[in-house]
């Protein structure tokens, strides 16, 4: 008999007449290789996921924390990282949902962390922000901003061989840019008022908007301006750049697409303004843009034309941003309901009753659906083991 050993583990088992372990009858094994490394899944924060979502996910786990969990989890290398109210940003196994490790900010976390080549980045209320080993949750580097971070980071790539460029907004009216190892502030970016959400980025350009009602356009190789569109009103969430437009809601509840070449408006949704906000950072597909707002509503928009296709009602308002996943949309709402939306339709697909109102966006990898919740706990739902 050939020595099994030199042609592997399959041979030996046709030799002795048995079939291969079915790996796709482990559900973690896709779990453990998903991937979600920041807020809306993307540097141009589309909210797009990529990989299937079982049609029926059933909780495989929850964790609870310290605080209120109004931020987004970020997943990869087989973890889930998520920042808390309690000061403490936490490292979980994607499958299990036991802690491997949590960090002490010294204050509320409420921005979602950001992952890039094995590297967390999260910022604190208290202004501090972080660089840490996403394997060990250890102080890499750290600065000391102007005032408090409540936006995801964000990371560039200016020139092949470079370091890599780390983008955070901050309440003192800044955005900055670190070196993603070095931490050395490369340049800031000043606005006339707090910066909220996370900047978006093509590489090239970084996109993002405030309370100065103003989407701010910004060359991510030497902070020097671009332009600005003044959009009517403040910005509270973040915007979506794609095939050189940005997509961004504001306070006076209206929904715009810009023209990012000649910074104009190419339309707004609805054409009269409502009395309720856009909180929610939008998801854009192919031909659909989706957003929540705080009419209690998830809103689906023509793209090209900014017509509405449909609404679904919740019983709270819905300042957590979808994702587009398949032909389905994930969000939660203050109602404290985790919805799955037909895209085409509008239809109901599934929904789930966490308790706690959900602020922050799902994070959808590797079949699996992330979720944190203001009653302190993150959930985990996937394929039924």
């Amino acid at each position: 008999m050939r020595n099994p050993c030199r042609y592997g583990f399959p041979l030996l088992l046709a030799l002795l007449g048995c079939s291969q372990p079915d790996q796709e009858q482990d559900p973690n094994r896709n779990l453990k290789s998903a991937t979600w490394p920041i807020f809306r899944g993307d540097s141009a924060l589309t909210g797009i996921a990529e990989d299937r979502v079982p049609e029926n996910p059933t909780l495989l786990w929850t964790f609870e924390t310290g605080g209120e969990i109004v931020s987004t989890p970020v997943i990869g290398s087989g973890r889930v990282y998520v920042s808390s109210t309690d000061g403490k940003v936490y490292a979980l196994d994607v499958a299990e949902g036991s802690q491997v490790w949590d960090f002490d900010a010294g204050d509320a976390v409420e921005a979602s962390p950001m992952l890039l080549d094995s590297v967390l980045y999260v910022g604190s209320l208290e202004g501090v922000f972080f660089a840490l080993s996403a394997e060990t949750g250890q102080v890499l580097w750290k600065a000391e901003l102007g005032s408090g971070v409540y936006g995801s980071a964000n990371w560039a790539e200016v020139g092949e061989g470079a370091e890599k460029s780390i983008l955070t907004g901050c309440y003192d009216n800044r955005l900055y840019c670190f070196g993603a190892v070095s931490g050395e502030l490369k340049w800031t970016y000043e606005t006339e008022n707090y910066i909220n959400g996370a900047p978006a980025t093509d590489g090239r350009q970084a996109v993002f908007g405030g309370c100065d009602a103003i989407l701010h356009i910004v060359d991510v190789a030497d902070g020097s301006k671009i332009g600005g569109v003044d959009v009517g009103s403040y910005i509270p969430g973040s915007a979506a750049v794609v095939d050189g437009h940005a997509y961004v809601g504001h306070y006076n509840g209206g929904m715009v697409c810009i023209n990012l070449a000649d910074q104009k408006i190419v339309w707004n949704y609805p054409e009269a303004d409502q009395e309720d906000a856009f909180f929610s950072s939008p998801a854009v597909g192919d031909d659909r843009v989706v957003v929540g707002s705080r009419d209690e509503q998830l809103h689906c928009i023509d793209r090209q034309t900014g017509q509405k296709v449909w609404t679904f009602r919740t019983r709270d308002k819905v300042d957590s941003s979808p994702v587009i996943a398949g032909e389905s949309v994930f969000f939660g709402s203050d109602d404290g309901r985790l919805y799955r939306i037909d895209l085409a339709s509008g239809r109901l697909l599934w929904s789930y009753e966490i308790g706690g109102a959900i602020t922050g966006s799902p994070a959808v990898a590797g079949g699996g659906i992330f979720v944190g919740a203001e009653d302190g706990s993150i959930y985990a739902f996937g394929e039924a083991r």
